[in-house]
């Protein structure tokens, strides 16, 4: 979205996100519905009600009825207001899509040919696969599949503040603006931009995008640490941990013994 934003192809994060798709007037119900802005769907704090707790085999999980759903941005847009955008944070795979939708209108491009063409090509990133939708829409949210090392790749960019081989490639002030504390989950355990943010060792920020199955991206941007660690354990509530265990019981060790060296 910052590269898009940076060519002047989608709205200002301040803009409201009803006014972006007027084929869904009817929705304008003068609920707070009509207060959600983009930066409410980049942080995940739409008010909406959302539940993606349920299994991903569960059709009550609210992605997976989004995918299954005739129109995914209109079931996205048009569930019940349970509180004041803004204000509280739900994990909202409609939010991803519906923020891929301004994307696709904005640029011409569908959400994985516009990423092609600005983000992995830059970096060569040559394999990689975005699963459709039944209406044969990338799944913005979840269907993204590249390798571990490619992944790596986006986080060696972001730490090197969006730039590569000397070319910016996502606009620093993007990655700043995205790394700022939009809302707290947990102690210690933040959200921005669609990236989770945490505390390291001395105070550094480290930045977390992580996925189900384990799947996880970690950087650590003041000394350029960045770990991809692929799981697939896929529906396994602890999941989580096998990344976290591949990070503090071998990357961390590994990278204090070279520094030792």
């Amino acid at each position: 979205y910052g590269i898009a934003l940076s060519e002047g192809a989608v709205p200002a994060v301040d803009a409201r996100l009803l006014d972006q798709f007027p084929d869904y007037a009817d929705l304008r119900d003068g609920s707070a519905r009509e207060r959600i802005t983009v930066a409410d769907a980049l942080t995940m704090r739409m008010g909406t009600a959302w539940d993606e707790n349920l299994p991903y085999t569960d059709p009550r999980n609210s992605e997976i009825a989004m995918e299954r759903a005739e129109d995914r941005y209109r079931f996205a847009l048009s569930r019940p207001m349970v509180a004041e955008p803004g204000t509280t944070w739900a994990y909202n795979g409609g939010a991803v899509a519906l923020i891929a939708k301004l994307i696709a209108d904005g640029t011409g491009q569908d959400i994985a040919e516009f990423a092609r063409t600005r983000l992995f090509d830059p970096l060569g990133i040559k394999r990689f696969e975005w699963v459709g939708g039944k209406d044969g829409v990338a799944s913005a949210a979840s269907g993204l599949r590249m390798t571990a090392r490619d992944l790596a790749k986006i986080g060696v960019r972001v730490a090197q503040g969006g730039t590569y081989e000397g070319r910016e490639v996502v606009p620093a002030s993007w990655l700043e603006a995205s790394f700022q504390r939009a809302t707290s989950i947990l102690p210690g355990f933040d959200y921005g931009y669609l990236w989770y943010l945490a505390k390291g060792p001395g105070g550094d920020q480290i930045l977390i995008a992580q996925g189900n199955g384990g799947q996880r991206l970690t950087v650590q941007p003041r000394v350029g640490f960045v770990v991809s660690t692929f799981a697939g354990n896929y529906n396994d509530p602890a999941a989580w941990q096998t990344a976290v265990r591949v990070l503090v019981e071998f990357a961390v060790p590994e990278v204090g013994r070279h520094r030792q060296k």
